[in-house]
């Protein structure tokens, strides 16, 4: 077969059409209030590039970077900003991140994904206060881990959260409202870092300690949350779930869609260890495609190099620091932009489509961003104003495409993929491995910009290409497919059919 896609209408959804749901108040509640975690994750991802190309910041911690950005020393500009342990201030968050995952996992399984989130909140006020007071590098990073692990605990639940109250038809939508929380956040950080850098010499400390803001919105909204049906009845609260159900379907004709998850959950607790479970045989395509293929290759885009460090990027390609924080900003905005548009289409042209076309557009704009350094840019010089301002169209074009497609189908797929048993196992792998590339990527970025210069725009697009054969080849379209009805679409892929040919709507073999 020439490709990996499989619409999802072409599958024998039995009891699909059997599901009701109507629009109701506390439906919209739940699901608004539940996506505010995406606003921990958007602040710390543009507040960290912003406050690190802060001269004050710079003379606290980091003064020979400061001399050697002052001297402009004999180097290329790409090597401003070289510096490895100020890429692990940046860094540090998501390896701690990465770690808290797995205890992540249990509380979201054992205490619901309301108690992650609420965890998760506590964690990350925490670590803003740290940040904001900080004196010496020491206390820098450790406020960071204490971001990190607030971070790696609402990344475990709010996507989950979202996929697990969202009927299958507006399944897409609603679980993209992480996505544009976490852009908002993200374009927030950026106007903040703009105006504090005009506050001497404390204006870093605002924005750093600003972060106590999303975490208390964040953990005022769970304790007012319900818990989800699955969760309900994965704990073996029926009733309570039945109620909730009912709520949030806005319909008292739930019987199919309630079995089903009853079904599910009946498997789920016949699972003593789930991450054993998760490297089972008929869980490979959840596992290549949602735990490892589509979490790292959301990184390996090359985009959160741009969320990280922006404004240090643009500085280094010649933008003055006021010029760098406002191009951020713009590029930001667009990211904004293109998570509103996203929340329309997935729904409508599907989750594959999205992946494939902007998968094409992106390796354009990185092909394009590279040549012209390559043919412009040479050491110790800066960009004309003419060739910035393209640049920076062309980077707002690629974030365009980025927001619309792998930002937000890199975190709804694999939630909406996993049989209830392997959910939270298979989340915190998402998380974890997402986490890891993510920290990988925030430490390497500045040094290999260093080191590769242009080269590492040609870099990210390669493995854009590559990305792309992934998608077309392995991944079947989930579009409008309840959750707990995946495990059809493996079963006419031309190459999952092998692994899952005997699983059924549980994810258990038929032959035991």
């Amino acid at each position: 077969m020439a490709g990996g896609g499989v619409l999802a209408d072409e599958g024998a959804l039995k009891r699909a059409h059997l599901y009701e749901h109507r629009m109701t108040g506390y439906f919209i509640f739940a699901c608004i209030v539940g996506s505010m975690g995406g606003s921990l994750f958007g602040y710390d991802l543009g507040v960290s590039g912003g406050v690190t190309s802060m001269d004050d910041f710079l003379i606290e911690f980091f003064p020979n970077i400061y001399k050697r950005k002052q001297m402009h020393l004999n180097e290329t500009d790409y090597c401003k900003y070289d510096n490895q342990i100020l890429t692990l201030f940046t860094s540090s968050l998501y390896f701690a991140g990465l770690i808290s995952t797995f205890g992540a996992s249990y509380v979201t399984r054992i205490y619901g994904r309301r108690g992650s989130i609420l965890v998760g909140s506590i964690s990350f006020f925490l670590g803003g206060v740290m940040n904001a007071a900080a004196k010496n590098i020491f206390m820098l990073i450790l406020g960071r881990i204490l971001l990190g692990i607030g971070i790696g605990f609402g990344n475990q639940a709010v996507p989950l959260y979202l996929s697990e109250m969202a009927p299958a038809k507006i399944r897409g939508l609603v679980n993209q409202l992480f996505q544009l929380t976490t852009c908002i956040g993200i374009l927030v950080a950026n106007l903040i870092n703009y105006k504090t850098e005009q506050i001497h010499p404390w204006g870093w400390r605002l924005s750093l300690g600003l972060a106590v803001v999303p975490a208390t919105l964040m953990f005022l909204g769970g304790l007012v949350l319900p818990e989800t049906p699955n969760s309900l009845v994965e704990q073996g609260k029926l009733e309570e779930a039945k109620t909730v159900l009912i709520k949030v379907r806005g319909t008292d004709k739930i019987e199919a869609e309630f079995e089903d998850l009853v079904e599910a959950s009946e498997a789920a607790r016949a699972v003593k260890n789930p991450f054993r479970n998760l490297l089972a045989r008929r869980n490979r395509p959840q596992l290549v495609i949602g735990a490892i293929g589509l979490p790292a290759f959301q990184q390996l885009t090359g985009m959160n190099s741009i969320l990280f460090y922006a404004p240090v990027m643009f500085q280094s390609l010649g933008f003055g620091g006021s010029a760098s924080l406002i191009s951020s900003t713009i590029t930001n905005a667009a990211l904004v932009v293109a998570a509103i548009m996203s929340m329309y289409s997935a729904d409508k042209f599907g989750r594959r489509f999205l992946l494939l076309e902007a998968s094409v557009e992106m390796f354009c704009y990185m092909v394009v961003v590279g040549v012209t350094l390559a043919l412009k840019f040479g050491e110790g010089k800066e960009l004309p104003k003419e060739l910035g301002l393209i640049l920076v169209v062309l980077i707002c074009l690629f974030v365009l495409a980025y927001g619309r497609s792998w930002g937000p189908m890199g975190w709804l797929v694999p939630s909406e993929i996993f049989p209830l048993e392997t959910r939270s196992a298979g989340q915190s792998v998402v998380v974890c491995v997402n986490l890891l590339f993510t920290a990988l990527i925030a430490q390497c970025f500045l040094v290999s910009l260093c080191h590769l210069k242009y080269g590492i725009f040609l870099l990210f697009a390669g493995l854009i290409l590559g990305m792309g054969s992934f998608v077309y080849f392995l991944l079947p379209e989930t579009k409008q497919v309840p959750i707990e009805e995946v495990y059809l679409l493996w079963r006419k892929h031309w190459l999952w059919k092998k692994y899952v040919e005997n699983v059924d709507k549980r994810g258990q073999s038929i032959n035991k």
